[in-house]
């Protein structure tokens, strides 16, 4: 109770002599595994697959683990785009295919005062996470440059209708769907916001949905 009451004065103090708001906790990263070659390193828009344990800080007891629990398969996400916990999108940055990591993560990144289920309000989560693939996100600069066939920085009509069918292709549908068109319409509709026919690279990566 005294050592709560002291980093409470000290909070206050820091915040009237800064003027300013407390820094965001951060979350502690253990590298478990590293492999010998690392070709390439996550980084936001990157979609990550993983296999995840988690437990509680506080007696260990494991909540859930991705191996055991559901489907027992691997988890997509992509990594800065809040789909996880904030703990998860700051705590797996630069990692390697191949890598384990245990992240702490303080109640603000995870669940909150809150909780969720099985975790209680205010918890400190531990999290043993392996990175088992790391793919282009759907608006990275990597799928952007795929799409530009022409190298221009930018995407015409033809480049995304090109895009869409081997997208279609891929996922057993007939490549010269007659909704291509449609589709392409209203992409240029959402996507290009100063009318100019083409998507660029700015626009491309802002926020969408439909490519």
């Amino acid at each position: 109770m005294i050592l709560f009451y002291i980093y409470s004065l000290l909070a206050s103090l820091f915040v009237l002599v800064t003027g300013g708001k407390l820094p965001e906790p951060e979350v502690k990263i253990e590298v478990l595994h590293k492999p010998f070659m690392c070709y390439r390193k996550s980084k936001y828009g990157d979609m990550l697959l993983v296999h995840h344990e988690g437990f509680l800080e506080s007696n260990g007891t494991m909540f859930y683990s991705s191996r055991e629990h559901g489907d027992k398969n691997p988890v997509w996400f992509t990594l800065g785009m809040q789909e996880v916990l904030k703990g998860w999108d700051k705590g797996l940055k630069n990692m390697c295919t191949g890598e384990r990591r245990k992240l702490t993560i303080p109640p603000s990144l995870g669940y909150g005062k809150e909780g969720k289920g099985k975790i209680p309000p205010s918890s400190i989560l531990i999290f043993h996470i392996e990175l088992m693939d790391i793919r282009n996100g759907p608006r990275s600069h990597e799928s952007f440059r795929e799409m530009d066939l022409n190298d221009d920085w930018k995407l015409c009509r033809e480049e995304v209708k090109e895009y869409l069918k081997k997208e279609f292709e891929k996922h057993g549908y007939s490549p010269n769907d007659t909704n291509h068109e449609a589709m392409v319409e209203d992409i240029f509709k959402n996507e290009d916001e100063d009318k100019d026919g083409f998507i660029s690279a700015r626009e491309f990566t802002y926020q969408h949905d439909e490519l």
